[in-house]
């Protein structure tokens, strides 16, 4: 069964090396040369998690002659951010209604006192 593309994002993400790489990006495009830079693990490791950024369709590999940029792609990171985005609408709601039942009993405190 093929996981579907908000699962592959989260696991994506789930690694601070991944993450790392990321935010790199979101500077520009980049080498793997360049992005093994800041890193203690070898140009391979690098790699591979390129690989499970691109499956996740998190970043993309162009050509440009030999030199093979890679890019940071948005789209995936905003459709979690809509996701998460409906869930804040719920949990606003729940506490909004706390709110109003928590006057109501202060109210009543309030009341039973005079």
């Amino acid at each position: 069964m093929q996981a579907d593309s908000l699962s592959l994002t989260f696991s994506a993400l789930g690694d601070p090396t991944r993450r790392a790489i990321l935010q790199q990006l979101s500077e520009g495009e980049a080498s793997v040369g360049e992005l093994t830079e800041p890193f203690d693990i070898s140009m391979p490791a690098i790699s591979r998690h390129l690989k499970v950024l691109e499956r996740a369709g998190l970043v993309q590999r162009t050509r440009n002659a030999q030199w093979r940029p890679v890019q940071l792609n948005a789209a995936p990171l905003a459709e979690i951010a809509n996701w998460v985005e409906s869930y804040r609408k719920h949990w606003e709601g729940a506490f909004d209604r706390m709110d109003d039942y928590l006057a109501e009993l202060q109210k009543g405190d309030s009341d039973a006192e005079n």
